[in-house]
């Protein structure tokens, strides 16, 4: 079991051996002798400093993690034991045996208090994790939740037929799994309940034999299932769906959990083996708080190591970069959200909206500050000001509006458009904002006294991408009349105009030094790299198939990025203009105007790694690795509305695949079959809780499947 940091799991043995390994360095620390047959179950305290355990010898002892001494050795049960759990809020054990009992042990005092919740013969315990509740599963096919002090009965859970074999709560304690399975038929039935109500919301079934072990994702999103059929099982909480078989053990499956950071399970089999399988970032996983709409924006937090993802469905959604975790989904708008923008201090969020608000958001709790509501058509931009007291908005009712983020007041209103608004930014100082849209002009207006300072005209075509230089001098604009220009801020005038693409141009963008500008047409399907020096074109981009929809600059300006319509991505040398990598994957084509999307972004220069968002709901983030001169793009995980994916997942030791099986998975992106033997031959793995969480060896010793 992994302890509840993650910085220690241990191993249970057939022979009464605990075996402690410190996952920093993978290296064994302690050796717990004491049990005088095999350990059965294993379990930490709330803080990760000791451990629980019960053995066939009918004892139950806690160890200290730190020094590897046995504290205490309780003696009542009168045959093996087959659980323990440590109370998280009160310094006590509870163990259950196949004598029929389930008992509390006080650590301190050795005091022991027989439990008898009203049930017959007690087949499985569980406390929740705030320590005030107890789970009991009992041959009399219920499960009693029962007060950990009074241990008084509050509720029972009524609706399985046969007797129950295992109870599991989830990490927030609001649901329940309970497992039964009748021996005679056949049969298998994992219930879900509902804590506050004692309501059944999903059973699971498809395993043909008993199940010897089930739990919860970190994420409660998913849980994993071991059986007696030799299969380890994943299924979607959401929708009760079995959404992924993972077999390979020959023997029943004795023991699975999910890593700390639920990117991998581990199973532990009666063939004497562990396995390690790979569901979470090397591989796509389903999450509860999918997109149910297009992608239309995403924005990376290099401070909080965090991604805000805004969709045609009305939420937004806030990731953790590395672990692919929903972390918050914000609710309240209630139309298609075009936009989100981090704050300088990365502390609040700004989104837009079809519903005509802005709203102002903050990331830590989650909740909405402001509504800003004066708009009176849809919003398609939004930004902050360098100094994050303002936030300027885009809005098809042909006016800029400038807002206090303090007070969320309307500070000045921006009119002279003569049609939709729909892009704005501010320049690097702060001190002016340039606004494009429909009627082809940029105009740049002074935010102190909202006066508009230069109307630049030259496109006939509207505009769809504007963005200062770096130095804040100059301005670049793409527009629908296919071409490139570039203005001066102090006197309004266009000192370049870029002339290359066949059809209208999207996208614009600057170069981290500002020596060179990148543009884009979805509708040539080129990127065009243009030298700021001389004016002329040094690269175009060509291998699309489809319109592209968002380009980017790497941080270190040294590679760009190119992303087309139907999930094709391609990264190209700046420098040879080549394209080092490109990556296919299904996805439905977009329907939106090109300048309402705003679903591509880089996240980091070290590692070098990017954002993608498509219409199917989905979020990928993408890590570019450098093999000498060459780059490759790999997933590191993708959040979704289907179902689980195998980009880059493990699938070990697999036998009896025909091969169209096989082609399947290898079609699907899995791969290798790591060969790790985790025990001591000739020991036999009652539990286990973990195994090297990112299977440092396996990229070595990995052959594909073919």
């Amino acid at each position: 079991m992994y302890s509840p940091d993650g910085s220690t799991f241990i191993v249970a043995l057939s022979d009464g051996n605990i075996e402690v390994y410190a996952t920093s360095s993978w290296e064994r620390t302690w050796t717990l002798n004491g049990h005088g047959y095999g350990v059965s179950s294993i379990s930490f305290s709330l803080n990760g400093d000791r451990i629980v355990s019960g053995s066939s010898d009918t004892t139950v002892r806690v160890w200290d993690v730190a020094t590897g001494d046995c504290l205490c050795i309780f003696i009542g049960h009168t045959s093996e034991i087959t659980s323990v759990a440590y109370s998280a809020r009160r310094n006590v054990v509870a163990s259950r045996s196949y004598d029929g009992t389930a008992r509390l042990w006080d650590v301190e005092t050795g005091y022991c208090s027989p439990v008898a919740p009203g049930c017959d013969s007690i087949a499985a315990v569980a406390f929740s994790p705030k320590g005030d509740t107890i789970a009991f599963g009992s041959d009399d096919c219920s499960v009693r939740l029962v007060d950990a002090a009074s241990l008084e009965c509050r509720r029972i859970l009524i609706g399985h037929i046969n007797r129950i074999t295992n109870v599991v709560f989830s990490a927030r304690g609001d649901r329940l799994i309970s497992e039964s399975y009748d021996e005679g038929w056949g049969l298998l039935k994992i219930d879900l309940w509902d804590i506050e109500t004692g309501l059944c919301v999903r059973s699971l079934s498809d395993h043909k034999g008993g199940v010897a072990s089930i739990a919860y994702s970190p994420q409660v999103d998913q849980i994993v299932s071991g059986s007696y059929d030799n299969i380890v099982r994943l299924w979607d909480v959401e929708t009760g769906e079995c959404r992924h078989t993972m077999i390979g053990h020959t023997s029943y499956v004795m023991k699975v959990l999910f890593s700390p950071k639920g990117d991998h399970i581990a199973s532990v089999g009666n063939d004497k083996t562990v396995r390690l399988w790979s569901v979470g970032s090397a591989a796509s996983r389903k999450t509860t708080n999918h997109h149910r709409g297009e992608v239309a924006g995403l924005e990376y937090s290099s401070k909080r190591n965090q991604i805000a993802s805004c969709s045609s469905d009305s939420t937004i959604q806030l990731w953790d970069a590395e672990t692919g975790v929903c972390i918050h989904p914000l609710t309240g708008h209630s139309g298609y959200v075009n936009k989100v923008a981090y704050s300088p201090s990365e502390d609040q969020l700004a989104s837009c909206s079809q519903d005509t608000t802005v709203r102002l958001w903050d990331v830590k709790t989650g909740a909405c500050q402001f509504i800003l509501t004066d708009h009176t058509e849809m919003v398609y931009d939004v930004e902050f000001s360098p100094q994050g007291d303002q936030i300027a908005s885009a809005c098809g009712d042909e006016t800029v509006r400038l807002w206090s983020v303090e007070t969320g007041e309307c500070q000045r209103i921006l009119t002279g458009h003569s049609g939709s608004a729909w892009i704005v930014k501010y320049s690097p100082q702060g001190n002016h904002v340039a606004s494009a849209g429909y009627d082809g002009l940029v105009r740049l207006w002074d935010v102190q006294t909202g006066d508009c300072q230069h109307t630049l005209i030259g496109h006939s075509g509207g505009i769809e991408s504007i963005i200062y230089s770096p130095d804040g001098n100059q301005i670049a604009s793409a527009s629908k009349d296919a071409a490139v220009r570039l203005w001066d801020v102090k006197t309004g005038m266009c000192s370049q105009i870029f002339i290359g693409h066949q059809s209208g141009a999207t996208q614009v963008m600057y170069s981290p030094r500002g020596d060179q500008v990148a543009s884009a047409s979805c509708y040539d399907k080129t990127v065009q790299l243009w030298d700021m020096g001389s004016g002329e074109c040094r690269h175009t981009l060509v291998g699309h198939e489809k319109e592209i929809y968002a380009m980017a600059y790497s941080p270190r300006g040294n590679l760009i990025a190119s992303w087309s319509d139907g999930g094709e991505v391609r990264l190209w040398d700046v420098e040879t203009g080549e394209c080092h990598w490109k990556h296919s994957y299904d996805s439905t084509p977009q329907i939106s105007f090109s300048f309402l999307l705003h679903n591509f972004a880089w996240m980091s220069s070290e590692p070098s790694s990017f954002i993608t968002g498509d219409r199917d709901g989905s979020v990928r983030v993408w890590d570019v690795v450098g093999e000498g001169n060459q780059s490759r793009i790999q997933l590191r995980w993708m959040s979704t509305n289907g179902q689980l994916g195998l980009e880059d997942a493990c699938v070990q030791d697999v036998h009896g695949l025909s091969y169209l099986n096989k082609r399947l998975l290898k079609q699907r992106g899995a791969k290798g079959e790591p060969n790790m033997q985790l025990r001591e031959t000739g020991k036999k793995v009652m539990s286990m809780a973990s195994v090297v969480s990112k299977l440092k060896s396996s990229s070595t010793d990995t052959e594909a499947l073919s």
